[in-house]
This record gives C-alpha cells, sequence and structure tokens, in this order.
C-alpha cells in the first residue's frame, strides 16, 4: 500500500510529539524588518561580516563569497579551505542564468588504484589512511573562484581578500567550536607545523578567547590578491605543497608540482527539475548531491508532504525509504563524469522516479534498497565502500543587491583534513572519499581511484525558483554523505511545510544512507524510535551536525538562516 495524496495511512497514527514538533514552526513567518539590499549566510560571524562588507562596497554574490571563503580558510580551518575544494552555483537575475563551477580536487597522475589497501588487498582503516600525504588531492578552490570571478566579479580580485588579510595578522579569537576541534583532532599532535598553531607550548588546544595570529597565511593571501589564483598553482607556493605531502610523516605521497599546475575548474551544466510548483537545481557530478537530492524530492512528488506534519512518524518513514532509492543509486552510478558514464537524465527522469516511489510502503520498511535500472543504462557499476562521512565542510550563501545568488559548498573532508599545514593553510585528505576497494566482484567501481579522478562527493548547494522562475531560496549545508538528507529536509520544510528559512533549519534531523535510519539525538523525533522499528526500521540516535546556511526570498526582503548547531550568522542591510 502506498501512501498518496488524500491517503495519509492512521497506522502511523499522530503523536502529541509530532503536533508539538509542527506547532513549534508553524506559524515562524512573520518577518518584519528583514534586509532588502544583501545577505550573506556563513558559517562563521567573521566570515558573515567579510561577505557583507564587501557587499557593502558594492561588490557581488561571488565577491562576498571569496571574500567570505578566505576568512573561513583562516577562522574555520577545520572546515574548508584554499587547501581543499568545493562546488559553486551562481544565479544572475538579468537573465536568469545558472552556472555551475565544479573546483573538486583530483587525484595525482602517479596515483595507484590500491594507495588505501594492505599489501594482501584488504581495505586500510579510515583514521590510518585520511592523514598525512596521500589522501591529498590537488587542490580546486582557488582556480574555481577565480573563474567565477572573471564571469561575475564586481570588484577587483585584490580587494577581496583584505577582511582575511587583516584578521590573519592582526588575530581573531578562538571559539568553543574551534577549541572543541582541536580537542577532539589528537592527530594533530604528529603534525609539527599543525601542532605548533594550534595547541600550546604545554600542548593543550588553544583556549577560548585566545587571541590566534597567522602570519604565514597573511603573506600567502597577499601573493593570491596581487599575483591572482595562478600564484598558489605555480612557484613556490606549488613547491611547497608538493614538499609537503611528498615528505609528510605519515603516508608520504608523490602530488608533483605538475600536478598541481595542470588543474583546472569545471563548468558543468547544472541540474534543475521541478518539484510541485517549483524548480529545483543542484550540482551535477562529481558530486552525488545534486542528483540524490532531485531523486528523493522526485520520488517523493506523489505523496502529500503538506499533510505529513513535519516530525512526524510519517514524514521520517516516507522520507528516509525515498532516501533508501536515491542513495541505492548513488552507490551504484555517480562518480567522476569525465571517467564514467553517469546516467544522469535517467536517474533523474520522471516515469523512472514514480516506478521507485512504487516500492515504498505504507506498513514496512523496504530494508536496504537495490539500486534501479534508469532509461539508457547501459554499463553497470557496483555498490561501493567510500567514506564520506565527517561533518568538516562548509556552506555559505549569498544574494546580493542586483538579486544575484551563489549558493556554495566547500570542504577539505576530515575535520582538519590531512594535518598538513603549509604556509598557514591546511591541506585536505578529500581522496579518502574514493572508493577503496577498485573493483568488486570483478567488475569495476564508479567511484574507484584513478589518475587526474575527482573523487565523489555529496556536497548539495541548492537553488530554489518559483512557478515564475524567480528566485526563491539558496541553502546547502555541511555534513558528508548526510549532507543530502539535510538539504532534503529543508527543502521540504520551506516548500511543503511553508516554514521560514530558519525554522526549517531548526527542524530536527533524521537520515538514512541506504542503511540505519537516523535520529538526531536530543530533539522530539527521538519519540519515535520505537514505532520506527515496528515498522522495520534500524534505527539509531546520535548527534547530527550539519551546519545549513540559507537564504528565502520574500515580499518583505531577505529571510536568512544560520544552523544553530555550529556558530554562523545570517547578516544583512
Amino acid at each position: 500500500m502506498l501512501i498518496k495524496k488524500d491517503e495519509i495511512p492512521s497506522i502511523f497514527g499522530r503523536s502529541a510529539a509530532a503536533f508539538l514538533i509542527f506547532a513549534a514552526f508553524a506559524g515562524c513567518t512573520a518577518l518584519p524588518d528583514l534586509p532588502r539590499r544583501h545577505m550573506i549566510s556563513a558559517a562563521n560571524p567573521l566570515a558573515s561580516e567579510a561577505g557583507r562588507k564587501i557587499m557593502r562596497q558594492g561588490g557581488g554574490a561571488v565577491d562576498a563569497a571569496i571574500a567570505a571563503q578566505a576568512v573561513l580558510t583562516l577562522v574555520e580551518p577545520q572546515s574548508s579551505g584554499i587547501g581543499g575544494g568545493g562546488f559553486l552555483l551562481h544565479f544572475r537575475q538579468s537573465d536568469g542564468l545558472i552556472d555551475s563551477y565544479d573546483g573538486r580536487e583530483t587525484a595525482p597522475a602517479a596515483i595507484r588504484p590500491d594507495v588505501f589497501l594492505t599489501p594482501d588487498g584488504k581495505r586500510r582503516r579510515f583514521r590510518d589512511t585520511s592523514v598525512g600525504g596521500a589522501p591529498v588531492g590537488v587542490p580546486g578552490m582557488l582556480r574555481m573562484l577565480a573563474l567565477a570571478h572573471r564571469e561575475h566579479g564586481k570588484l577587483p580580485w585584490n580587494r577581496l581578500f583584505d577582511p582575511a588579510i587583516d584578521l590573519a595578522e592582526n588575530g581573531f579569537r578562538v571559539s568553543p567550536r574551534l577549541h572543541q576541534m582541536i580537542g577532539r583532532a589528537k592527530s594533530l599532535r604528529g603534525f609539527p607545523v599543525a601542532r605548533a598553531y594550534f595547541f600550546t607550548p604545554s600542548g593543550k588546544p588553544l583556549p577560548v578567547g585566545y587571541l590566534l595570529k597567522n602570519p604565514d597565511l597573511a603573506t600567502t593571501f597577499r601573493r593570491i590578491a596581487s599575483d591572482g589564483a595562478e600564484a598558489f598553482y605555480s612557484g613556490d607556493i606549488a613547491r611547497d605543497i608538493a614538499a609537503a605531502v611528498q615528505k609528510s610523516p605519515q603516508n608520504p605521497s608523490n602530488i608533483t608540482v605538475a600536478d598541481i599546475a595542470s588543474y583546472q575548474p569545471k563548468k558543468r551544466a547544472s541540474l534543475c527539475r521541478p518539484y510541485r510548483a517549483w524548480k529545483i537545481c543542484g550540482m551535477p557530478p562529481a558530486t552525488s548531491g545534486g542528483i540524490a537530492t532531485l531523486q528523493i524530492l522526485g520520488i517523493l512528488e506523489d505523496f502529500d508532504l503538506a499533510r505529513t506534519p513535519p516530525g512526524s512518524i510519517q514524514a521520517v518513514h516516507l522520507i528516509s525509504e525515498a532516501s533508501r532509492l536515491a542513495f541505492a543509486d548513488r552507490g551504484r552510478y555517480v562518480g567522476d563524469p569525465d571517467f564514467i558514464h553517469v546516467p544522469i537524465e535517467g536517474l533523474l527522469d520522471r516515469v523512472y522516479l514514480q516506478s521507485r516511489s512504487k516500492r515504498i510502503s505504507a506498513s514496512e520498511s523496504m530494508g536496504k534498497a537495490a539500486a534501479g535500472i534508469p532509461v539508457s543504462q547501459q554499463e553497470t557499476h557496483f555498490a561501493d565502500d567510500s567514506h564520506d562521512g565527517f561533518p568538516s565542510t562548509s556552506h555559505l550563501s549569498v544574494i546580493d543587491r542586483n538579486g544575484n545568488a551563489v549558493s556554495m559548498t566547500t570542504s577539505i573532508e576530515r575535520a582538519f583534513g590531512s594535518r598538513l599545514m603549509v604556509r598557514g593553510f591546511l591541506l585536505n585528505n578529500q581522496l579518502t572519499d574514493f572508493a577503496y576497494m577498485p573493483r568488486r566482484d570483478g567488475r569495476k567501481v564508479a567511484n574507484a581511484v584513478a589518475p587526474r579522478k575527482r573523487p565523489r562527493s555529496s556536497m548539495s548547494p541548492t537553488l530554489i525558483f518559483d512557478r515564475d522562475g524567480k528566485l526563491f531560496a539558496t541553502l546547502g549545508s555541511p555534513g558528508g554523505s548526510r549532507i543530502i538528507g539535510y538539504v532534503t529536509k529543508t527543502v521540504i520544510g520551506l516548500l511543503d511545510w511553508g516554514l521560514d528559512m530558519q525554522a526549517a533549519i531548526d527542524l530536527p534531523h533524521h537520515t538514512n544512507r541506504n542503511g540505519a535510519t537516523e535520529l538526531e539525538k536530543g530533539t522530539a523525533i527521538i519519540v519515535h524510535a520505537d514505532a520506527l522499528r515496528k515498522l522495520g526500521h534500524e534505527v539509531r540516535i546520535r548527534t547530527l551536525t550539519s551546519g545549513l546556511h540559507g537564504i528565502r526570498v520574500t515580499p518583505h526582503g531577505y529571510d536568512g538562516g544560520a544552523d544553530r548547531r555550529r556558530e554562523g550568522v545570517a547578516l544583512g542591510d
């Protein structure tokens, strides 16, 4: 039996907790005195302030995003930075053009397919492979930002780094979150440069409120500001990156200056699909986020979520089952499109998604879902074992005075990345997002390691448009492969449940990656655990630390939201 429109079954009931959750967020749409000129929502107040300052000087959305990202490199080093990569969506109000920029890291030319395996062919543990030189991909962030700036920037490139240079030279106060993250990253102590920067001489994590200066990063930013992104990809900065990887105290590897010099960002076609009266746009592969989010929403289109209370058993069950189906397809079919055929049109085809939705039962969970066979698919890949679950990513959303918008998700993968620090910034460990096992049952895996290949991501920067094609919202989140669930829940909160941006972000999390249904610890949603188990769900209650940042366009101005699970803020004028 399917849960279709006008057929919400009584089997779920309508618990008091569900109604309390619904009541807590209903009526949260009265938003007086909203900013009308511009707004940015980012993961640290200093980054948001830098973006707003740039827009006050006449900068556009891309300019603000670059300034904010430079500051995040300094003040949120555990999550993102110029030593990593990311994905950027840009909407231009004047003509409705949506540009997608892929700044995902790439593997070096000399990488081996067994780089993360033991000599006898078994996968090594993530904690052993995620530090040092081997997991470092060639950073894509700066060339991606430079490409977007050439096409959409308003202010000169060199002015965009002024806020970050000032903070790096004069110092910023260590936040509670940064202090906490340093304390958790015990392996940082094994890397001398990082140890000297993040710990006191006695070996303790820098205390909250400590004035932390980074003169090396200030110098790096001055070079990049004056000479452009190319200063990062050639000369002594590139040589220092290569040397740090090759001489790493753990897992030394073989990134070369030539690998760094040859990196190129990709400009790809955005993925857009209708959802009810809306149009949702996301990033294409090498991230799986756009496809998976659109698949989940497409599978749910025949279900009347507007009549399903937020945080109810109905909502958790439906969204979890749709997510299982999307993650099954993700594992089998999605990888770097420059290396494998990804059947994007087939995976997002309406008829295909309707056929997948018929797998959802009202009375029981389907358990582990199998991948479907989309139209036009010719080559079969197998589900992989890649690891991308660490919440060390960052997201920012921007809308400028001309109505142009940016949704950008950036990352260095694990908290503090590879632990290798060069010229004031950390290098990523994104190559652990590849499947560790290159083949399964005699067939290749979609996300297998290969030279110059981009590892599959789950980053899901998202833009939403109304029925008239007008921008409605920009949003996204960190969170590893749980990003897809966080973003999907927030989109449903905005569109099906009519919540404002902050209320949609605040909704308790529940995620399913084709396995256990995870409920956010410490929230009202955990009351449904036993009822979900009776439906056949394996339930886990855990901390789900997203970092959602979004902006909604209303007739009264810009409605911003920043995830209270981190330390961000939305600022506008």
